[in-house]
This record gives structure tokens, C-alpha cells and sequence, in this order.
């Protein structure tokens, strides 16, 4: 009653209220939107450039029977998801870096740290984006994907997702093999240079498309902050074969 009251009365100033959406009314929104996902019957994911572990939380809601391989080389990230999810039984996380090489290289750790990068960030990026102007230099491991795959399952259906911040063609070549045999790609694709000599979306949509792969289109843009245009874009791809069924 009272709430009918209070609605009666903001109505008269043209406001309605209405109840925010609990978390239980957000997982439901997401699995009505990933039904098509599911239905793919995904098994494996990778979950390249984990940070601290959002990707795999999502994978758990959405693809609760999928097995989930994270990738973090950032060590104190990487300990943050260990702590979620160390102990959960479809799960593996690596501390490593996947590019087209072997070993030991300096990563730019950003105080943001999801904007740490192999590369260089570009000047677009900071001032775009001036709280991530901070940056130490870390030594991380280096693996490529197709050297480490021998260590996992890979049951298909296979999803990988890529967010490398302006190092996806490196992963890509290392992994040649592995993203040949994915069925779902989700990868993060600049449209401007955000990270010094990285390659951008035209080039990667290339390398997808001659891998075999069809564009499907974005589940979330990064928009410049003073005029709107896109700067990122989060692009979901599907192997052509999965297209004509």
C-alpha cells in the first residue's frame, strides 16, 4: 500500500519507481542472452588474459559443465584467482603469458591492471584514460599455446576468449593449431591504436577470417570519454561450419 501510495504521488511528476535488479535477476538476464552458447554445448574454455578471474566466474554461471583453463601472468592477479577458484574441480589456471614465444619478457604492470600489456600503451590510451598513466615493468613467463596444449584437455566444443591488450596476433600465432580447432572465439579488438604496434581490427578480423571463422558480432564497446567514438570493442566470432547448422 504504501508503495502504491508513493508511486501515486511521483507520478504526478512523471517518475516511476521501479525495483533494482538483484543478482539473481542479472544471471538470469545473461543466460536468456548466451542460450545460443549453450546450446553450442561448449566444453572447454580458455581464458586467455584472465586478470583477476571475471571470465571464469561468467564461465561458471553460463557453462557450469565446461572445463575452464585460465591464463594470468601477472602474479598477484593470478594469486586472486587461485584464491577464487583454486580449489573449484573444472578449473586450472596457469601463471603465464601465451604469445608466439618462449621464456622471460618484461610486461608493463599498469597500476590499472587490466590495461597491463606486453606492449607498450600508446598515448591515445593515456589520455583517455589518465589513472592508468602509472606502469612498472614486471618479468613475466612466456609460453605459446600450441607448446602448452599437451597439458590439457581440450574436449570440443571449444570456446577461447582473448583480452591481451594489443598482443591478440601473437597469441594467435603461437596458438595456430589450438584457435583452428575452437568453435567459439570472444577476443578483445582495438579499432585505434591503443598499445604500440599492435594490430588492429581489420588485420585480426583477417587472420580470424582465413582461420575459418565467421564475425557474429560485440557484446561490449570501450567508447573515448570525451567523444564517444569506439576505441574497443569485444568481438564474438563462430567457426563457419557452426554457422550453417
Amino acid at each position: 500500500m504504501t508503495k502504491s501510495l508513493i508511486q501515486g504521488f511521483l507520478s504526478l511528476f512523471g517518475v516511476r519507481l521501479s525495483r533494482l535488479p538483484t543478482k539473481e535477476d542479472e544471471l538470469r538476464n545473461e543466460l536468456r542472452k548466451t542460450i545460443w552458447l549453450r546450446n553450442i554445448g561448449i566444453k572447454t574454455v580458455l581464458d586467455i588474459g584472465a586478470n583477476v578471474g571475471s571470465f571464469a566466474e561468467w564461465s561458471f554461471q553460463v557453462l557450469p559443465d565446461a572445463m575452464v583453463y585460465s591464463f594470468e601472468p601477472l602474479n598477484d592477479c593470478y594469486q586472486e584467482i587461485m584464491n577464487k577458484f583454486g580449489k573449484m574441480p573444472r578449473f586450472k589456471a596457469f601463471n603465464l603469458a601465451l604469445g608466439d614465444e618462449t621464456g622471460q619478457l618484461e610486461m608493463y604492470r599498469n597500476e590499472w591492471s587490466p590495461s597491463s600489456s606486453l606492449l607498450p600503451m600508446a598515448k591515445l590510451h593515456k589520455d583517455s584514460f589518465p589513472f592508468t598513466e602509472k606502469e612498472t615493468i614486471e618479468k613475466i613467463h612466456i609460453v605459446r599455446l600450441d607448446d602448452i596444449a599437451q597439458q590439457l584437455n581440450l574436449d570440443k566444443p571449444l570456446l577461447i576468449k582473448v583480452d591481451v591488450q594489443g598482443f591478440e596476433d601473437k597469441v594467435i600465432m603461437g596458438g595456430i593449431n589450438v584457435f583452428s580447432q575452437a568453435d567459439v572465439l570472444m577476443i578483445e579488438m582495438s579499432m585505434e591504436e591503443l598499445y604500440k604496434g599492435q594490430l588492429l581490427f581489420n588485420d585480426i578480423y583477417e587472420i580470424l577470417v582465413n582461420l575459418g571463422f565467421q564475425y557474429r558480432g560485440v557484446t561490449g564497446q570501450l567508447y573515448h570519454p570525451q567523444d564517444g567514438r569506439i576505441l574497443q570493442a569485444d568481438v564474438i566470432f563462430i567457426k563457419s561450419s557452426l554457422v550453417s547448422q
